[in-house]
């Protein structure tokens, strides 16, 4: 469940980091969170990475790159307790590393395509950390097109028919509480057929939502969650995040399952939400 008392904030000084600040700052101030704002740099400095400063000396990058990012953020984070860590490696080796390490509660970080097809990709490193980090990933692919709330007013918690869903239904529960948020759940039910032309596929498909309906109302009543529950028929990653659109959520909430195991229907669809998303996405 969220108790959120350590964020890491992943910086690598390009525009989509600086669009996750204010993200970053809201968040930690309605938790109370401790921020570890954290640069890791290539091990032998070439040419800079796109969004790296170019660093003079070479012998000891690492103490100009942390002196460069607490000049470039410590304002940004006044009156928070922040603190600007560097290491040279792998970055998504070391993101991780630090997470597991340290406690941390939620990453956030944003998305950075690769290629000339950036709105369809999810950067190297945000997917190597979706991978393998054990605690809940905020992300945001389009954040310079978004207008999301940096503090979440409404949040849709996309959630399927497995066991997995009860955990995630109460931390998004609690997380909303914490944000003072509205929350609304939903379940994506794919469809019988592609036109649904026959009154049997109507009817096999009225009948599809109805048990989706009251499983899912059981989960709740077990898991003592009450909010919200929106049933809707289409291809998992487009539904959500249309729905999603059509809330006017600020935040979409996920269940990202250990992804590299057999997946589930919506935890097999992570990446396509993340890509696809009107606003910021914390994956569970």
């Amino acid at each position: 469940m969220p108790n959120i008392k350590h964020i890491l904030f992943p910086f690598d000084f390009s525009k989509q980091a600086s669009l996750a600040v204010p993200f970053v700052r809201a968040i930690a101030s309605r938790c109370g969170a401790k921020i570890s704002v954290l640069s890791v740099s290539p091990p032998f400095w070439g040419a800079p990475l796109e969004g790296m400063p170019a660093l003079p000396g070479l012998e000891t990058p690492e103490h100009e790159l942390r002196a460069y990012l607490s000049e470039t953020l410590a304002p940004e984070f006044t009156g928070l307790a922040a603190s600007y860590l560097t290491d040279l490696g792998d970055p998504a080796v070391k993101i991780v590393r630090f997470a597991h390490y340290n406690d941390v509660d939620l990453i956030m970080m944003p998305t950075h395509g690769v290629s000339g097809y950036r709105s369809e990709l999810i950067g190297s490193v945000t997917v190597k950390v979706l991978h393998q980090a054990g605690c809940p990933i905020w992300t945001a692919t389009h954040a310079e097109e978004q207008s999301s709330r940096s503090a979440p007013s409404t949040i849709v918690c996309a959630i399927d028919d497995t066991d997995q869903s009860i955990t995630v239904m109460r931390w998004a529960l609690e997380f909303s509480q914490q944000m003072d948020a509205k929350l609304r759940f939903l379940h994506v039910v794919p469809p019988v057929s592609d036109a649904l032309a026959a009154p049997s596929d109507s009817d096999l498909q009225e009948e599809m939502l109805k048990g989706a309906r009251a499983k899912l109302e059981s989960m709740q009543q077990s898991a003592s969650v009450e909010a919200p529950l929106r049933l809707a028929v289409g291809r998992i990653a487009e539904t959500v995040t249309a729905v999603a659109q059509q809330e006017k959520a600020d935040l979409l909430l996920i269940g990202r399952g250990l992804l590299p195991s057999p997946l589930g229907r919506l935890r097999s669809n992570a990446y396509a939400m993340i890509q696809q998303s009107p606003c910021p996405v914390v994956s569970v």
